[in-house]
């Protein structure tokens, strides 16, 4: 019989550790030997994720290896760019994939978010590039964007492909009623950058986890999905701080990223779940339908979430850009023999 009272017990315990009882904690991250310490069930990745950790000496021989193949396939300068590019994300989805025992998230490229036929190809190729390296379509969320187009190619996905997909980008009610509706597997709306556009836009430049505007955006959301029993999971995204993922202790998962995950691995402060199926069956949540007229407008009226997603698109196109223009100037140089 163990001595330690159950108090003593808790404050021995690190904060990760407790909220890992709530919630599903997910490494937000490309750097994958930044995860082995806090032993996360999922990962997920992001074009900019990728870019910061294509650069990483520790990364060059993925980057040479995905090289090597898009030069082997041949084509155009693009198309050898594009294959390049595809099977980077998955090369460093497979060695994330060795170190945790749940799912990778891989992001399909942010320019294509109005284009739903164009999302669907990209993910059926990124499930083809997996399958090829022995890994199946359930160990794999495809990433899109929010968008109304976006929404729709996770729903064909989801119904003609068995293809699981995480819904990003996510900013307003709208987004989140529409992702519940096309039944997709995971959505991932974004706390801090909520709470960045109200600190910027508004005369309140702080706030306590329980009223952070990004925090109550994900409760709701939780609180709405449980109340009227969807099947698509929450995970909260894009922290700023621990105080914003404590406060979300109890949502079905969370992606944190390195830095946060090893402040709440030194952190001992007791955790309480905040986020429960109880509280959402209680809350005074009304069912609502949106068809794409609806969507548009409701979405339109939320100035913050129309601003936050298309800069979001902007940043991650942007950072596709970037290593895309590395990739092309890596193969020129393999190509004169430098």
């Amino acid at each position: 019989m163990s001595s330690v009272s159950p108090d003593k017990r808790r404050k021995m315990e690190t904060a990760l550790s407790q909220l890992k009882k709530f919630t599903v904690v997910v490494a937000d991250t490309g750097d994958f030997n930044a995860i082995d310490e806090y032993n996360p069930q999922d990962a997920t990745t992001n074009p900019s994720l990728i870019l910061a950790a294509a650069k990483m000496p520790a990364y060059q021989p993925l980057l040479d290896q995905a090289i090597k193949y898009g030069i082997a396939k041949g084509g155009t300068e693009e198309e050898q760019v594009s294959n390049t590019m595809e099977k980077l994300f998955v090369s460093f989805g497979l060695e994330i994939l060795k170190k945790i025992p749940g799912r990778v998230s891989t992001e399909v490229d942010a320019r294509l978010s109005f284009d739903k036929e164009e999302m669907v190809a990209k993910a059926l190729k990124f499930i083809s590039l997996y399958k090829e390296a022995g890994i199946g379509k359930e160990r794999v969320l495809i990433k899109l964007s929010s968008t109304w187009e976006g929404i729709q190619a996770g729903k064909e996905l989801e119904e003609k492909h068995g293809v699981h997909c995480n819904m990003t980008l996510l900013f307003s009610f709208a987004q989140a009623v529409a992702c519940a509706e096309g039944k997709v597997t995971l959505i991932s709306p974004f706390v801090g950058r909520i709470l960045d556009w109200h600190k910027e836009n508004t005369d309140r430049k702080s706030y306590e986890p329980h009223e952070d505007p990004g925090v109550l955006s994900v409760t709701k959301i939780y609180n709405y999905y449980k109340k009227f029993d969807y099947s698509t999971v929450v995970m909260g995204a894009s922290f700023r701080n621990t105080g914003e993922v404590k406060a979300l202790a109890g949502c079905d998962l969370l992606t944190i990223s390195p830095g946060l995950l090893a402040e709440l691995s030194q952190d001992h402060s007791a955790i309480t779940e905040m986020l429960n199926v109880a509280k959402a069956k209680a809350c005074d949540l009304e069912k609502i339908h949106l068809d794409e007229k609806d969507f548009r407008w409701q979405h339109n009226e939320d100035r913050m979430a129309v601003e936050k997603l298309s800069d979001g698109i902007r940043k991650f196109a942007a950072d596709a850009i970037k290593l895309e223009t590395m990739i092309k100037e890596k193969i020129i140089s393999v190509k004169n023999g430098k």
